[in-house]
């Protein structure tokens, strides 16, 4: 795994390009059910999971991403990890989220939000990627490219079979920031500069009496053009003063909110390093992509109960009232237990969640306690789909995410061995 901190890089074009259509493409998906294009499978089903949620409340949600700043649509590569087969790297952006709930055409709820948006890409370490060539569709005759085909022919609907494309979007979230990006900072600064000058035009006349007064000034013109220029050169360093106060103190309020986030570094850092032990390249970055993912396609899941990876008991029935959440930036790993081939992790995972109940909708901080288990005799394996499943009994291919048993051969698939599972999920 890498870190970037001080040399920033920019991602490829092939991948930037992929990131920007992916976020383009997020709203129609949550709102049209419409299958992204190089989202991996786990994300397309979590993802066509909130848009049943969605339609199931009589709502529709549009979710418009907007880039922030200059130079938009340019992501930046912040981390990495890879083993023998695949690279995945997280990608980093300035955006902007605006939300909008309607319920019969009303407008009941909406908000936008400053955000920086976390992209993780997954990519073959060797191989061809031919999403972009041209393929004859068979059946009707018409070209389109082999990504266009993932989820059918658009002319005559044929389907195809066909293994993932790379490089594919493997996770995301959205992360609240009190940042300004480049090019924000001057926005900001006209308004507080244009503020400013009213505060110290009636700050002078409090001082100074009638001397400042427009039908004294305008009665001197020398007097009027000295005043005109000391107010405004005056203000150009009380206005930046004040414009770097205020994102200061955005910046403050926002860290003591997140005061209790904190406490949870030595259980991750224990945690990670008994990982390495069997998966050298496994990182902490790696595992809160997987956690985040988990709990929210139970979240969005209509029974959890039917869903492979979950073992825990029937969830909160006010976990259904749930229509999006965004991961806040922090999960910890409140403890972990070490026992024969199995290790168990308890977190603590921190949401921005979206809650729409009796025609209400309303935004609420929440955390969430999960806990994981995963066998520690069996190396990670970062490009695992639980929609693309091969039975270690007759190795057919089949998709996990709405079975338990093989439907070739009868056996149950035991997920723990190869994935993590969910076998407690909480909020408090």
């Amino acid at each position: 795994m890498g870190y970037n901190y001080f040399n920033v890089k920019n991602v490829s074009k092939t991948i930037n390009s992929k990131l920007n259509n992916f976020l383009a493409s997020l709203g129609e998906m949550l709102e049209k059910g419409k299958i992204i294009s190089f989202a991996d499978r786990d994300i397309s089903y979590m993802l066509s999971l909130q848009h049943d949620r969605i339609k199931s409340k009589g709502l529709e949600l549009d979710y418009n991403i907007y880039p922030r700043g200059k130079n938009t649509n340019r992501f930046t590569e912040l981390s990495n990890w890879n083993d023998a087969h695949y690279e995945s790297t997280v990608c980093i952006d300035y955006c902007g989220i605006k939300r909008e709930v309607r319920k019969n055409g009303i407008i009941i709820y909406k908000d936008d939000k400053k955000s920086v948006v976390y992209g993780t890409v997954t990519d073959v370490l060797n191989g061809v990627h031919p999403d972009d060539d041209s393929f004859c569709c068979p059946n009707c005759g018409s070209i389109s490219t082999v990504a266009g085909l993932q989820n059918g022919c658009a002319y005559c609907g044929t389907k195809y079979q066909m293994d993932d494309l790379f490089p594919k979007i493997s996770s995301f979230y959205f992360l609240e920031d009190s940042n300004l990006a480049k090019g924000e900072f001057k926005p900001i600064y006209i308004k507080v500069y244009f503020v400013s000058l009213v505060i110290l035009y009636i700050l002078e006349c409090l001082v100074y009496g009638d001397f400042f007064l427009p039908g004294n000034l305008i009665k001197n013109t020398t007097l009027l053009i000295s005043a005109i220029v000391a107010l405004l050169l005056g203000n150009f360093l009380a206005a930046y003063m004040g414009t770097i106060f205020y994102v200061f103190i955005k910046g403050l309020v926002k860290s003591i909110v997140s005061l209790n986030k904190i406490g949870t570094a030595g259980s991750r850092g224990r945690f990670e390093a008994r990982m390495k032990r069997i998966s050298p390249e496994f990182s902490y970055e790696y595992f809160t992509s997987k956690a985040i993912s988990l709990i929210k396609t139970v979240i969005f899941s209509k029974d959890e109960k039917e869903l492979m990876f979950y073992e825990g008991d029937k969830l909160d029935p006010k976990m259904k009232n749930i229509i999006d959440m965004n991961y806040a930036g922090a999960l910890g790993c409140k403890s972990f237990v070490d026992e024969g081939n199995f290790v168990t992790v308890t977190t603590k995972a921190y949401f921005d969640v979206l809650y729409a109940n009796e025609g209400k909708v309303y935004n609420k901080s929440q955390v969430f306690c999960a806990t994981f288990k995963r066998r520690t005799d069996i190396p990670v394996d970062f490009n695992f789909s639980m929609a693309k499943i091969a039975c270690p009994s007759c190795g057919a291919s089949f998709d996990a995410t709405k079975i338990k048993i093989c439907p070739y051969c009868g056996n149950k698939y035991d997920i723990i061995s190869d994935d993590w599972i969910l076998i407690e999920l909480e909020y408090n």
